[in-house]
């Protein structure tokens, strides 16, 4: 029997759009509640909503966020009810807590059953937080700043009829009684679109074209920021390019808007920063910002590249790392949790400590002095993603199992 399902994201899809897709593909209806400017599926309804004010100025600073996802959960609680209006009626709502619109959806249909997304539960210790002594700000009233984002997704997560989280790492900060419950089911990837391809070449900006015939590496920061890394790869180049005087490095990203974790001085960028560290010591016609690119062109970049360097804190780990396994890139990443549920050092990529720039650079320096060296961690690194983060396989059917089994019904064919 078709199943009515309420897919909710702050910029849907997000994490949603496969999920949107197999609902559809099996005859499910489906409609979506996002804010407005979010991109939207084809051929799934969507109700946007937008904030008709902001966070009360001079508010105690550990209730800002809490206030921001009220705000946001209301609007979209309004967005629901023109829905409802619509004659849509949800059996199952599948909604990401992050932002505060899954909080009020129970008022607007309380009869719908509620999976919802547990994306990152924010710790004050034992993950991103602390983590890089240079950038802790470990006072009283930051931890108790962290600790209280969680407020409003702690009472969307304890009010779910089931929780999912992408990875083991993320389930684990998770507080123990929610863990538990928690079943692991990450996106995946869509192997059938995502592959390898050796003769893979790179434009950059000036016309010349890199591929394998020369060396380079990839590095991929939406904001070249701490909590991704940025600084120990800044500070790494020199080494690294002073070792292997024909590579080149490519890196993907914009300086501009707002990161995940700690912001730069006002006025300033992390880019700027790192870069001003280390200017004097490199060759500027050997380094390339290329700013945000197409999703094709970042992978033919990877695919062309002698490794690709992945750095983060504890934190939610990037797609691009999974992609990057996928088009048989050789991964240099951090030795952190999140990574280290993927990469496993000597088989499938390398692993470095995170604040090791000496050891970063003698890997990437490796790379592209002995290539054929790291093929089986190329080719290891695909069927890592095949076994364990295919789309097809992994992906969709547990979801949808979880979907029918929440609202009540046996597993479908």
């Amino acid at each position: 029997m078709p199943l009515s399902v309420l897919l909710v994201h702050n910029n849907f899809p997000g994490q949603f759009g496969f999920l949107a897709e197999a609902l559809r593909a099996r005859g499910d209806w489906v409609a979506a509640i996002a804010q407005d400017g979010a991109a939207g599926v084809p051929g799934v309804p969507i109700m946007r909503w937008g904030l008709k004010r902001g966070t009360t100025k001079g508010i105690f600073e550990p209730a800002v966020r809490a206030e921001a996802d009220f705000l946001r959960g209301r609007a979209a609680a309004r967005a629901a009810e023109a829905l409802k209006a619509k004659g849509f009626a949800p059996d199952v709502i599948v909604g990401h807590p992050g932002w505060g619109e899954t909080l009020f959806l129970g008022e607007i249909f309380p009869a719908a059953r509620r999976i919802e997304y547990a994306e990152f539960y924010y710790r004050s210790r034992g993950g991103d937080v602390g983590f890089d002594p240079e950038f802790a700000k470990e006072t009283v009233d930051e931890l108790c700043r962290v600790h209280a984002k969680n407020a409003s997704m702690l009472l969307a997560l304890t009010e779910a009829d089931a929780i999912v989280a992408p990875s083991r790492f993320q389930a684990s900060m998770l507080p123990e009684r929610l863990a538990r419950d928690a079943q692991v089911i990450h996106e995946g990837v869509d192997l059938a679109a995502i592959r390898p391809d050796p003769a893979a070449r790179f434009a950059l900006p000036d016309g010349r074209i890199l591929d394998r015939t020369r060396p380079f590496v990839t590095f991929v920061n939406r904001r070249f920021e701490p909590l991704r890394g940025a600084h120990v790869f800044f500070r790494a180049l020199p080494d690294f390019l002073a070792a292997v005087p024909e590579a080149e490095v490519v890196l993907i990203g914009s300086a501009e808007g707002k990161g995940y974790g700690t912001p730069p001085p006002e006025g300033r960028t992390w880019r700027d920063i790192f870069w001003a560290e280390i200017a004097d010591r490199v060759d500027p016609r050997r380094v390339h910002f290329v700013g945000h690119l197409p999703h094709g062109r970042m992978l033919d970049a990877i695919r062309a590249a002698a490794a690709h360097v992945y750095l983060t804190y504890p934190f939610v780990a990037s797609w691009s790392l999974f992609e990057a396994m996928a088009v048989e890139a050789l991964v240099i990443g951090s030795a952190t949790a999140p990574v280290e549920e993927v990469v496993e050092h000597g088989r499938n990529g390398l692993l470095v400590d995170f604040f090791d720039r000496a050891g970063l650079a003698e890997a990437m320096a490796a790379a592209c002095r002995r290539p054929a060296d790291f093929a089986p961690l190329r080719r290891a690194a695909r069927e890592t993603v095949a076994a364990r983060y295919d789309r097809a396989r992994i992906g969709v059917r547990p979801w949808l199992d979880l979907i029918d089994a929440v609202a009540g019904q046996g597993p479908r064919p």
